[in-house]
Parts: structure tokens; sequence; C-alpha cells
């Protein structure tokens, strides 16, 4: 019998990980050697299993899973990570894959791509849903909000107005506006309300 591919599953929902702990024991070519709740216990699972593959959930507290990812191929440059996430917008995706992971997946798709997906990163191949590949590739070449200019914006969606997010920020009211004006033409927006609906659909911003 040929060795079974196994498996490390990093997310912060406990019926998600049964849920996924489940699919993978019905499947007799696959093990799930660890289960993890935050990203600082999928770096500390991954160095003691090195699993084949890891499942790792974007958002987690302590530490989320991109930076849990980037930290793992660090040390483990050859570590095949899929990202699961709710977010199809390009930003978490292109930040996913520029730190190294070799899959996406959107988590109400699993039950469809979650095994094959498997199987094809840990043959080497990289895997992109449809939609979001074709988000990414609409994006090429578009300057990514900065931190500062992502602080201003999260800030306004808040409801601020310039000069209240100028003494939240500890900023002069004309670097804000400097700011949301960067933001307006980055994004491709009118207005502020359109800045925030844009954000939120690329994956800037939680709806």
């Amino acid at each position: 019998m040929p060795k079974p591919i196994t498996v490390l599953c990093a997310d912060d929902h406990p019926l998600m990980r049964e849920a996924i702990a489940s699919t993978i024991r019905q499947q007799a070519d696959m093990i799930l050697v660890a289960a993890a709740g935050n990203g600082d216990e999928a770096i500390i699972a991954y160095r003691q299993h090195k699993p084949d593959v890891t499942l790792m959930d974007l958002q987690m507290p302590v530490m989320n899973g991109i930076l849990a990812t980037e930290a793992i191929i660090r040390e483990f440059p050859l570590a095949r990570i899929v990202i699961l996430t709710t977010f199809s917008g390009d930003i978490q995706a292109t930040r996913a894959l520029r730190v190294g992971a070799m899959g996406y997946l959107l988590k109400g798709t699993l039950r469809m791509d979650l095994i094959a997906t498997i199987r094809r990163v840990h043959t080497g191949q990289h895997y992109i849903p449809p939609q979001i590949a074709q988000e990414i590739a609409s994006h090429v070449g578009d300057n990514e909000l900065s931190l500062r200019e992502l602080e201003v914006l999260r800030n306004a969606a808040l409801g601020g107005s310039n000069k209240a997010v100028a003494e939240v920020l500890g900023l002069s009211e004309d670097t804000v506006k400097g700011h949301m004006r960067n933001v307006l033409a980055k994004l491709g927006a009118t207005d502020r309300m359109g800045a925030v609906m844009i954000a939120i659909r690329r994956g800037y911003l939680e709806g």
C-alpha cells in the first residue's frame, strides 16, 4: 500500500475542523495527523508532524493564516499549504500565493473541492478557484493600498470624517485627504462608500 497523504488542519472553528476530519477519514489514501486552532498552534504542529499537506484557515486568532504560512515556509521551504477562506476577493489570495501557499480554497466549496485539491497539491500542483484566478488576473498591475491608506479607509468605513480620522491616526486633516484621494484612485472608486464596497469585495476589509 502506498504511504497515505498526511494532513494538518488549522482552523479556529471546532465544527469546521471536525467536518474536515470526517471528510479525510473517509479517504483510504489520507490521514489527519494533527489539528490546530490558531496560527501559533499550526506552526508547532507542523514542526512536530511535518505533514504532506496543511490546510490553513485565513482568519484565526493569535496569528492569521498568511503569517503562519509565511513562518512555516520560511522554516520548511517545501511545505505544501492550502489556504481556506470565506473571502473570494483577489487581495488575500495574492498575498497567500506571494508567501508560498500552493492552494486557495473557498470554504463554501470544500465539499466539492477539498479532497481533489489535497491530492493535487500533494503532487506539487497549485490550485486556485477559477473565479479567484479571474479576479487576480483582472487586477494585475494594480497598486495595492498601503498600510496607512488601509488604516484611513478602515476608519472612514466606520463613518469618521477626515477630521475624525486624522485625530484617531495622529495625522493632519490634509494628510488624510491625500491618502483618501490615493485610495479612490487605486480602487477606481468615485466616493468613500464606493471605495469601502470595492475594498470589501476585493478582500481588503471584512464585510
